[in-house]
């Protein structure tokens, strides 16, 4: 059962998918995990996927767009703001306290990919959250990092000019998450794996949306050159944690990220690593999502 609701944030509001048990009773109050989905993804994506076989499995599953993108309010658009990413998350928390059929006391995150990251730095301090399980979690900070040819440093003062150059003009910089096809990532000399099934999952009939434009912002990229999503995270999140990684250790970084979050976590519960699946068929592989949310859904009973 899918309802579309609207999450107040400010003077904007977070277009949001509750997924729900077909079966509910209409008096129950259900445990409830709010859900946080990879950069560039909307709420139909892999959010959905995951969202909707936790109902299943008799969870209440909260899965929106993030401020500035899919269908969500907030200008301007495509902005891809860490902290406004997690800040997010606690806004979906406030707007469960007036949904019917959700336990405001029985609430857990699932952050998938970037959205591991914002999971976990919003559960730092928001410990409304009672639980915290990642599926290939990454830090875009770490990532953003690395992803420079002469550092962040140099990157920054790039984007500095660039950031004066916008003010000047008035006209807003973008760039893409992704080539937009297979054909550009070959021209580029992209052709690795995790490259390729990106795409072919965010660009093709397989996984694409129409309220996912693989744009960013590219003023935002200076905060994600700053941020760290585990910042504290030895001394701050107390809550149980759980971490799912794929097997095939690609370039993405998600491995290495979740077992460093594994080893800093004061609490952790359970750790999965899914052999045979790559990163982004963790997003949509029935036989590797199945296995995760399975896996998921003991950790949330036992500790929701």
């Amino acid at each position: 059962m899918l309802q579309h609701i609207t999450i107040p944030r400010g003077p904007i509001e977070l277009a949001a998918d509750l997924h729900l048990p077909d079966d509910m009773d209409g008096a129950a109050q259900l445990r409830t995990v709010v859900l946080s989905i990879p950069g560039s993804s909307v709420k139909e994506q892999i959010g959905a996927n995951y969202a909707a076989r936790l109902a299943a499995r008799g969870f209440a599953a909260l899965v929106f767009d993030p401020a500035h993108q899919g269908q969500s309010g907030g200008e301007p658009r495509d902005l891809e703001d860490p902290y406004r990413r997690s800040e997010d998350i606690s806004y979906a928390i406030d707007a469960l306290s007036t949904v019917p059929g959700t336990d405001p006391e029985r609430v857990g995150v699932l952050g998938i990919c970037a959205g591991g990251g914002y999971a976990v730095y919003t559960a730092r301090t928001d410990h409304r959250i009672k639980a915290v399980g990642t599926v290939v979690p990454g830090n875009m900070g770490t990532s953003f990092r690395s992803f420079q040819p002469d550092g962040p440093v140099a990157a920054l003062q790039a984007m500095a000019g660039a950031r004066t150059e916008e003010a000047r003009t008035g006209v807003p910089a973008r760039t893409n998450w992704l080539p937009d096809t297979l054909a550009d990532a070959a021209a580029a000399g992209l052709t690795d794996i995790d490259t390729t099934q990106a795409i072919t999952f965010y660009r093709t009939e397989r996984g694409g949306n129409e309220h996912s434009t693989n744009r960013r912002l590219s003023r935002g990229d200076s905060l994600l050159l700053g941020y760290d999503a585990y910042h504290l995270v030895d001394q701050l999140m107390t809550q149980p944690l759980q971490v799912i990684l794929a097997g095939r250790i690609g370039n993405t970084g998600s491995y290495e990220s979740g077992m460093r979050l594994w080893k800093l976590a004061p609490n952790p519960v359970d750790l999965m690593v899914i052999e045979g699946a790559g990163h982004y068929e963790m997003y949509d592989e029935p036989a590797y999502v199945d296995a995760a949310v399975a896996r998921l859904a003991d950790f949330y009973v036992h500790n929701l």
